[in-house]
């Protein structure tokens, strides 16, 4: 069986983890001074006296929001420990003190960790799962979430155009979330049914083309493994999947009924529960496109500020909503980091980790190969 073949390998040296982190560092500074500048704009064209009024109105209302948003981290966890198969078992507070984690760790240096935030997540337990069934678990949750997350961008997308007269930007930027959608979820679906090895054969590509053989050369088990992977776990659990999918998609209500618990809160003018959809949808699109900046500083006040005026909102509720979000980011990292330090873990040392348990993978896929 598959999950008999776990194996420990050699720890890869430190300097390639370091080496990474240095390179990425002056980028992510970067990003992160243009969303600050970005954010420093929006926030004087809102007005700092109406924020600032939106978020007194607010007042322990956030506690509520707090609540609210830890379902996300609830319902994501349990889908996860549901993505596990037999002989191996997760219990749900691990699965959440991980996500709790490792979002946090993508949140706070969102480029230097983009390769880290998720499978820290299986490091984060290894002393309860092995990485490599912890590891395909978690990508296996995580193309549900991403089906889940299409789904929701193209119903926000075609309810937006359907429903608002929009500005020719934002128009035509609905246009291209939708047609993304559209092409995004047959495909994901004709593959999965289909089981096409493409990751595999796109390697396999390369090295007969002697392109990158090195490197290809090195993915390819790790590739097939994945795959072999999910296809198997498409065949031996599809009673679970409609269970899963409701998981996720019961991470996007709970963030509608956030936005619409924030804006009841900060807006003298009453939200109803469509303009909290198309908020949160939009809010997807963000999320997905500008992952890379950290708490999206600036973008989202930028995007949720823009789309608040279409909605008969003012640009100062939808920054402030922003800012909202951002202060509950802010909040569950500072959660995360704690649990860090109260396990013993730093960012360094999980990046190794990381990179040692993508070497223990590797490994232990080619061995899966050959029998």
């Amino acid at each position: 069986m598959w999950y008999r073949n776990y194996v420990q390998s050699e720890e890869p040296p430190k300097h390639l983890t370091q080496k990474t982190g240095r390179r990425l560092a002056p980028l992510g500074i970067i990003v992160g001074l243009l969303g600050l500048l970005l954010f420093a704009y929006f926030v004087k064209k809102a007005g700092l006296s109406e924020i600032f009024a939106g978020i007194r109105r607010l007042g322990f209302g956030f506690l509520l929001i707090l609540a609210i948003s830890s379902l996300r981290y609830i319902v994501r966890s349990l889908a996860w420990v549901k993505c596990l198969e037999p002989p191996f078992q997760l219990r749900f507070r691990d699965a959440l003190a991980a996500r709790i984690m490792g979002d946090a760790l993508g949140n706070i240096v969102p480029f230097a960790s983009m390769a880290v935030s998720e499978p820290s997540k299986a490091v984060f337990i290894k002393n309860r799962v092995p990485l490599i069934p912890a590891l395909s678990a978690l990508a296996v949750e995580n193309i549900f979430y991403s089906l889940s997350v299409a789904v929701f961008i193209f119903s926000g997308t075609a309810t937006l155009l359907l429903t608002f007269t929009l500005p020719k930007a934002l128009r035509y930027a609905s246009l291209g979330a939708l047609i993304a959608t559209v092409v995004v979820i047959p495909l994901v679906i004709f593959v999965i049914n289909r089981q096409w090895r493409f990751l595999s054969g796109a390697l396999r590509f390369l090295d007969r083309r002697r392109l990158a053989q090195r490197w290809s050369q090195k993915m390819l088990p790790r590739a097939q493994g994945l795959e072999e992977r999910i296809y198997g776990f498409y065949q031996r659990n599809q009673g679970s999947f409609l269970s899963i999918f409701a998981l996720e998609l019961a991470f996007h209500c709970a963030g509608v009924t956030e936005v619409y618990t924030t804006l009841t809160y900060i807006s003298p003018i009453a939200p109803t529960l469509l303009t909290a959809f198309i908020l949160e949808s939009v809010n997807r699109i963000i999320n997905v496109a500008f992952k890379f900046v950290p708490l999206r500083t600036g973008v989202d006040e930028a995007g949720t500020g823009m789309l608040s005026k279409v909605l008969g909102f003012t640009t100062a509720i939808g920054v402030t909503l922003a800012i909202v979000r951002k202060g509950r980011d802010i909040f569950w990292s500072m959660v995360g980091v704690l649990l860090m330090l109260q396990r013993g873990f730093s960012f360094r040392n999980v990046a190794e980790e990381v990179g040692k348990g993508s070497e223990s993978t590797s490994e232990a896929q080619s061995q899966e190969l050959t029998q």
